[in-house]
């Protein structure tokens, strides 16, 4: 999926980026924040452990980071997206 391009000029106009520069990096940004939760979880678990850090605090860590984190959302089939909407 390609970038909407009045958001590519923006970007450039804004940042001196070219268009090309700009796509790539709003490309970037896309695919960073379309890690699913399950993902984001299992990711960051591992890189905190990696440093050292125990389960307790590695958990609480990252139920703060969601809180304040665009993540994508889970797949949702139509029945639940219905629950959604009518309960």
């Amino acid at each position: 999926m390609s970038p909407d391009p009045a958001l590519v000029a923006h970007v450039a106009a804004s940042t001196g980026l070219t268009e090309s520069e700009a796509r790539r990096v709003i490309e970037d940004v896309v695919a960073f924040h379309a890690e699913g939760v399950e993902d984001y979880v299992r990711r960051r678990h591992a890189h905190l452990k990696t440093y050292g850090a125990r389960n307790p605090e590695i958990f609480a860590r990252i139920a703060t980071e969601l809180g304040t984190r665009v993540v994508a959302a889970p797949p949702l089939s139509e029945r639940q997206l219905r629950r959604i909407v009518y309960g």
